[in-house]
């Protein structure tokens, strides 16, 4: 049989263990901060039926679905967010409680082109809350971002937020048609932070088709600057015309994020949230509050946190209008950055302790003894055959053990093991019966 290259697709990649166990450490952390606010946990299927998916997130994000005919020939789709299989299970399980609080820790798959940090397979931690219009539940959604970063060890991050009924209504100022033109027209302004305005004003002349006095506005909306609160205040005066024709839903934009603003100034959580008029986030799914968080130190990584209310979405399903509000953090850029700032330490072993076997004949011994302590509560591993010494303490120190336990003829027969301190270089003797408690204290 000829060989098989091994190779995998660009924009995947594995986890061998020395990064799962940062992963897996750091989701844990996410996880309990869920569960802290009364999120309930929720999966949901990798596959969908592509008619689930298609028409949410807009004609770029329909083109980035991993889109396929199964075996059945049915048309399907892997999941590209956890946010429309929530909008889904909602109107499928009308019994679910309102408000629903969920979180998902899953992966998504998108088509794009790989770049620093972003992948076309990727872990989210979704936390939505459904079932509320109030500015109260987006001021707990953006808390619940804030506290799982600060979870991580991240202390200079920023939330910026915005609001799309701002948003609609800079675009019934210019009056640019409702649709995909609306929607064009916001994805170029969202790329303001990363190409910066002279390259901007020109995607909004070449690709959009503003006229000169359309991008004027349009800059001096995206000029607008101060606290959020002071912000807000002057976007008043930019949609302060009853004639104005963005007057209605700009202005409903302004009182929705003021009341969101006036919860976190309550909570103390201002110092950490920005609002940016820039932020339109690409999706078509989005009504209302939208967000996005950037760390301090790492300004080049992008957003780490993203997402906003879509109180539509679910209506799609539902044949109802049900609000929703959702905040969606990216476990594996995130991590990256984490990695940069040196906040995760290099993986190490969930098991900091090893029993050597010394021969075939001490291999029961070395077994029951392993059995003791994971029994009392202390992770251990057994290594599986026995061979020299030498060997099994060459993989304790490569495996990152702290501790290796062997027990030798001379050793059993008294009762007794020898402890090393594979980072001291220390060697102890210790009865077997006190192992146990000798390792608690470590």
């Amino acid at each position: 049989m000829s060989a098989v290259e091994p190779r995998i697709l660009k924009g995947f990649r594995d986890y061998l263990p020395a990064e799962m166990l940062p992963r897996q450490e750091m989701i844990e952390k996410i996880e309990r901060v869920f569960q802290s606010f009364g999120f309930l946990p929720l999966v949901t299927p990798a596959l969908e039926y592509a008619d689930i998916l298609l028409g949410k997130y807009g004609e770029e994000g329909d083109s980035l679905l991993y889109r396929f005919l199964d075996n059945g020939e049915r048309d399907v789709a892997l999941r590209y967010d956890l946010t429309v299989p929530l909008a889904r299970v909602v109107a499928q399980y009308p019994e679910l409680p309102r408000p629903f609080r969920r979180y998902q820790i899953a992966p998504v798959w998108r088509a794009e082109k790989p770049a620093r940090g972003r992948f076309r397979e990727f872990v989210q931690c979704d936390g939505d809350i459904v079932g509320s219009g109030d500015p109260m539940a987006d001021a707990e959604i953006i808390q619940l971002g804030a506290a799982m970063l600060e979870a991580l060890g991240v202390e200079n991050f920023t939330i910026r937020a915005n609001n799309r009924k701002i948003l609609a209504g800079l675009m019934e100022e210019l009056r640019v048609p409702a649709g995909e033109p609306e929607m064009a027209v916001l994805r170029t302004i969202d790329k303001l932070p990363k190409i910066g305005p002279d390259e901007t004003r020109k995607l909004l002349a070449l690709e959009n088709r503003l006229e000169e006095g359309q991008i004027n506005r349009t800059f001096e909306f995206l000029g607008i600057q101060g606290s959020p609160l002071e912000i807000l205040g002057r976007l008043q005066g930019f949609f302060a015309s009853p004639s104005s024709p963005g007057s209605g839903a700009g202005a409903a934009g302004v009182s929705e994020l003021r009341g969101v603003f006036q919860i976190l100034e309550g909570v103390g959580l201002l110092p950490k949230v920005a609002m940016d008029l820039s932020i339109a986030r690409g999706l078509n799914y989005y009504t209302g509050t939208i967000y996005e968080t950037f760390l301090g130190d790492l300004p080049g990584i992008g957003s780490v946190m993203s997402g906003g209310r879509y109180d539509g979405l679910i209506g799609m399903f539902a044949g109802e209008q049900i609000p929703a509000v959702g905040i969606s953090l990216g476990v594996d850029r995130l991590l990256a950055g984490l990695q940069e700032l040196k906040l995760v330490a290099a993986g190490g072993s969930p098991a900091a302790v090893l029993i050597t076997v010394f021969d075939a004949a001490l291999a029961a011994v070395s077994a029951r003894i392993a059995q003791t302590l994971r029994r009392a509560g202390i992770a251990c591993e057994l290594f599986p055959q026995a061979a020299r010494l030498a060997k099994q303490f060459r993989y304790a120190e490569r495996t990152r053990k702290r501790f290796a336990v062997v027990v030798g003829p001379e050793e059993a027969a008294r009762g007794v093991v020898q402890l090393k301190d594979l980072n001291s270089r220390a060697q102890e003797e210790i009865p077997a019966d006190q192992l146990v408690e000798r390792l608690k204290i470590q």
